[in-house]
């Protein structure tokens, strides 16, 4: 038996920490919609935060990690208004008013989003086929919003196209941050700046009596503040950093079938051929738009 080179270990071990990071962000909209039947929206969107702050706090406590340069807050700032706030809010006002299933459609552009603001970030130029396969895909999306919504472009699709800019303006301005930090140090810097306005905000909006919320939403929204704001961060950021951004970043792919899948086993959506199809048509230009990543600086 051929023996495997340490590289390859760290290789295998970064797609497996890296799909472990897809699938639990590819319950965050279900997860939402679960919790969005007990609390309010604003609670649900920043009550997340606050919960991973007070963990992000003890973690920082206990590993002893120094405190950011006050030269970075901006950096900082843009991480907390991209993937603490701006995601989390619009994503979860998005869920008010429409299906996960057809939010992962649109949630599909996050991976070119991403790599678009991070080629804008680096002072990189895309090649040609790039922004034509981002075009390609964008186009899709609207698309598929017009026909599945009568005609017209509803407050939800445009709450979920901000969550997939502000989400990939943050992760670019993140993945910068990291080389200073480390990766889950930056998300742990960003939730605690952030604590201390996320706080009275999220206190204005809770529910009148905690007793009265039902176990699903509390599932929901216990679901949003450990594994998606907390610990898929870690599984995920430890997946691009032993097996490679380029590579691993591949396995969002994966992540509105999975959402997809989801919807119909925990909310009972439907799965529609047309929603399947469009996914797949956005995720080929997604996939083809990273082939194109042969990038030449200014």
């Amino acid at each position: 038996m051929t023996k495997q080179s340490p590289k390859s270990r760290l290789d295998m071990m970064g797609l497996v920490y890296g799909m472990l990071g897809v699938m639990i962000f590819s319950l965050t909209l279900p997860a939402t919609r679960f919790a969005l039947m007990g609390f309010d929206p604003i609670f649900v969107g920043l009550g997340r935060a606050v919960v991973a702050a007070f963990l992000s706090l003890i973690l920082l406590i206990a590993t002893r990690q120094p405190i950011p340069s006050w030269r970075f807050l901006p950096n900082f700032v843009v991480v907390v208004v991209g993937v603490i706030v701006g995601f989390p809010l619009l994503s979860t006002l998005a869920m008010r008013d429409t299906s996960a299933s057809y939010g992962s459609v649109i949630i599909g552009l996050l991976p070119l989003a991403t790599a678009l603001f991070g080629f804008w970030r680096a002072g990189e130029r895309p090649a040609i086929a790039f922004w034509l396969f981002a075009i390609a895909g964008s186009s899709l999306v609207v698309i598929f919003a017009l026909t599945s919504g009568a005609g017209s472009i509803r407050f939800a699709d445009l709450a979920l196209l901000g969550a997939v800019v502000t989400a990939s303006l943050g992760y670019a301005e993140g993945t910068i941050l990291a080389r200073t930090f480390g990766s889950w140090q930056v998300v742990c810097w960003a939730l605690l700046l952030a604590l201390p306005i996320m706080l009275p905000i999220v206190a204005l909006h809770r529910p009148d009596s905690f007793a009265l919320v039902s176990g699903h939403a509390w599932l929901g929204f216990l679901y949003l503040s450990l594994f998606s704001m907390f610990f898929g961060f870690f599984a995920w950021y430890r997946g691009l950093y032993l097996g490679g951004i380029a590579r691993v970043g591949q396995l969002q792919l994966f992540q509105p079938f999975l959402t997809i899948g989801a919807s119909a086993l925990l909310l009972g959506e439907p799965i529609k051929i047309g929603t399947i199809g469009f996914a797949s048509a956005v995720l080929l230009c997604v996939a083809l738009g990273r082939r194109t990543q042969s990038i030449a600086r200014d």
